[in-house]
């Protein structure tokens, strides 16, 4: 810097230039600060609109806090990291877990694990079911009876004393494969799931015939008053199918011209065959197959196939 002294202007210039920096700054803090407020406003308001979700639902009231005068004993909570369907299904997974031959079972050192389970689920003070300690029973029987002297002559003939115990395992392995095989197959509404679609803008409407119940009904009256003139007596019962009778119906009208109501039906057939004509042309009347007219009251009834 030169030691020249300033003039009155550059001095003037000087403190003008140095206040104009100094406003700019304070500015500059000025904005920062009010971004900054808003940033932290913003985020208070969203952690605001944020429920805060209930662990639990008491009584249908959801707690979002733990009560202060809450007491869990510590057995209150254990975590069972297997779980068995039975005593066959622990038996196996002693045999799987071992590498062991199911055929030859060490019976003793089964034993001795089951019997450890036995124990840990009573220290647990857990119920157990009668099948474990029925099948607790059986290995030690099992193993009592192994443990017996047997006589060189005899041990040929007499039966291994774990066969019954093997044939129970096998047969509940297989089982249970087959049932785990089942379970992979894919499952409705658990792998497959159903939909429905709807069709707001699609409307169907099914037009209504011109003839009335009744005149359709004295129509009918008249043929089965004629049926009656050719009943007889019938040894074996003919079978008589709705569903062909709507076919026969169809062979019999066309679209172009139609046709006597009465020529629909076979008078010869009896009751029987007539009302199984009558039930085939409603069927088709309601399907919308078929139409049917009347120009005057109590007049003929004539019916087409729809076109």
């Amino acid at each position: 810097m030169s030691d020249k002294p300033l003039h009155g202007n550059e001095v003037q210039a000087e403190e003008q230039t140095r206040d104009q920096a100094q406003k700019d700054q304070i500015q500059t803090d000025q904005v920062q600060k009010d971004r900054a407020q808003n940033d932290q406003a913003q985020r208070d308001q969203a952690v605001g609109n944020q429920k805060e979700m209930p662990f639990a639902v008491v009584h249908g009231e959801p707690l979002s806090e733990i009560p202060t005068d809450l007491y869990i004993p510590p057995e209150a909570l254990q975590v069972f990291l297997e779980a068995f369907e039975g005593p066959l299904d622990f038996l196996l997974y002693l045999i799987k877990r071992q590498n062991l031959d199911i055929v030859n079972i060490p019976i003793a050192q089964i034993t001795e694990q089951y019997m450890r389970y036995i124990d840990l689920m009573e220290d647990l003070q857990l119920d157990l079911a009668g099948e474990y300690l029925l099948m607790a029973a059986m290995l030690a029987e099992i193993k009592s009876r192994m443990l017996l002297p047997r006589h060189v002559e005899d041990s040929e003939d007499e039966d291994d004393p774990r066969a019954e115990l093997v044939r129970r395992l096998q047969e509940y392995e297989r089982y249970k494969q087959a049932a785990e095989d089942i379970d992979t197959l894919p499952r409705y509404e658990r792998e497959i799931f159903g939909t429905i679609a709807e069709f707001p803008d699609r409307k169907s409407t099914q037009q209504e015939p011109d003839v009335s119940m009744d005149s359709l009904l004295r129509v009918f009256a008249e043929v089965l008053a004629r049926a009656d003139m050719y009943t007889h007596h019938r040894i074996q019962r003919e079978a008589l199918s709705v569903r062909e009778r709507m076919t026969m119906v169809l062979d019999k009208i066309n679209a172009d011209d139609f046709i006597d109501f009465k020529e629909l039906f076979a008078v010869e057939e009896g009751r029987g065959g007539v009302i199984v004509a009558l039930l085939a042309i409603l069927e088709l009347m309601k399907d919308s197959l078929v139409e049917m007219v009347q120009n005057e009251i109590n007049g003929l009834i004539y019916i087409k196939a729809a076109s």
